[in-house]
């Protein structure tokens, strides 16, 4: 039922707009011929509301994206973000307000929320227009941004717009020479959390090109990097809570430098721009098996090669964990961590 022309539905949506504020988007948005969302913003004052919570800080820019992406197939339907300081005096509001009347251009006749609580306000706000109220108890969806940023995204990932949950995905990193498990973790890791994982890209460039390994060029190795990122962006959007890496930029960095003996630049870069959450070392203390496309098998090459991967993580400053033993003690200690991890989250 249509009850206005131009309505407006506002918040900070912090730490994101979650499926209660889509839900009341979409309410919102059949009861007027458009509608206007705004994203109020302090980043000064949000940053202070964060510093206990699990989650960090996460700029307007990207709240105002997601709103964009979850709108954009809606025409009538239009986003902005307008600064409206915090300082815990009506005068905030009122200078929003004014903010807010601004950005829309033209007379706003209705206003919504979910909060009765809000009606006196907006009534001296907005005198000309009705303050509509969509599902004050929260029956659809019973989330609130406080409940995400007290106790996590993980405890509540079902209220997560689609758009919204790559940002949260945990990125767990697997590294570690050659034969050493990293594949065989990965995999089993993924199983066990019900979610994707990225395989080790170099593995199958080199099968594609009939398994060459041993006359690589140096052009390979970038490639390779380029890939595997793709295949990681192309996963985290498919991802539930968690994905898994089997290596990542340092590795083949380390690769090029066993195979070719050249240190390249631009795998130093892409290296310091890469991000992870957990960072899982193994050691090389199971047995190596040579799967056809191993070069290194010695013990003593192994260890040696072990102490240049290490020296290269410490370069990035990297927060490895350790994990190491048989396959079942690598399986264990690497769920310990991963856990941990998701607790804090």
């Amino acid at each position: 039922m249509k009850v206005g022309t131009v309505g407006m539905y506002g918040g900070k949506f912090l730490p994101c707009p979650h499926m209660g504020h889509v839900y009341a988007m979409i309410r919102a948005s059949t009861m007027v011929d458009e509608l206007h969302v705004v994203v109020a913003f302090d980043e000064e004052h949000e940053k202070k509301l964060c510093a206990d919570g699990l989650i960090p800080h996460i700029p307007v820019r990207v709240r105002l994206r997601w709103w964009t992406q979850l709108t954009k197939d809606m025409p009538h339907v239009h986003v902005h973000a307008v600064y409206e300081q915090q300082t815990g005096h009506i005068s905030d509001w009122q200078r929003g307000a004014e903010g807010i009347k601004a950005a829309i251009g033209k007379p706003i006749d209705t206003v919504f929320s979910s909060e009765h609580g809000y009606t006196d306000i907006f009534r001296d706000l907005y005198p000309e227009a009705q303050h509509v109220v969509i599902d004050a108890k929260r029956v659809a969806y019973p989330i609130s941004g406080t409940m995400l940023r007290t106790e996590g995204v993980m405890k509540h990932w079902q209220m997560l717009p689609e758009i919204v949950k790559p940002y949260f995905v945990k990125k767990v990193v697997v590294v570690g020479t050659e034969s050493c498990g990293k594949s065989t973790l990965v995999r089993n890791l993924a199983n066990l959390y019900n979610t994707n994982y990225v395989e080790e890209w170099g593995r199958t460039y080199y099968e594609r090109l009939g398994n060459c390994e041993n006359i690589t060029l140096a052009q390979d190795y970038p490639e390779i990097a380029f890939e595997h990122k793709y295949q990681e962006k192309e996963q985290l959007a498919k991802a539930n809570k968690l994905l898994f890496i089997d290596t990542e930029a340092i590795v083949t960095q380390y690769f090029s430098m066993l195979y070719i003996g050249e240190r390249q630049p631009i795998l130093d870069e892409i290296a310091r721009l890469q991000q992870y959450d957990l960072w899982l070392f193994l050691e090389p203390d199971v047995k190596w098996v040579d799967d056809g496309t191993r070069s290194f098998g010695e013990q003593e090459v192994r260890e040696k090669n072990n102490a240049l991967l290490k020296e290269l993580l410490r370069e990035f400053d990297i927060p490895c964990k350790t994990v190491s033993g048989n396959y079942q003690e690598r399986l264990e200690q690497a769920i310990r961590y991963v856990n941990e991890m998701v607790e804090k989250t």
